[in-house]
């Protein structure tokens, strides 16, 4: 009975502290510098959510250096 309660522990302990990875789109919108918008979508394949809001952040750092005003959403 020991032995099952510790490996239950071990089990849940190892599952609270893997990370799931799966795939996330990133969409950014700015100005096209002729009076319209723009959209860019990024597949972001087997990330983690971290990872992948770094990834969507460092993308809506790149387009506001043409666009101030633009912006990422990670989904």
């Amino acid at each position: 009975m020991k032995n099952l309660i510790l490996m239950c522990a071990v089990f849940a302990t190892v599952a609270m502290f893997s990370s799931c990875k799966k795939d996330y789109t990133c969409t950014c919108t700015f100005a096209d510098g002729l009076g319209g918008t723009q959209t860019s979508i990024s597949e972001l394949t087997d990330a983690k959510k971290s990872d992948a809001e770094d990834a969507c952040s460092a993308l809506e750092t790149a387009a506001q250096l043409a666009d101030p005003d633009a912006t990422c959403t990670l989904d």
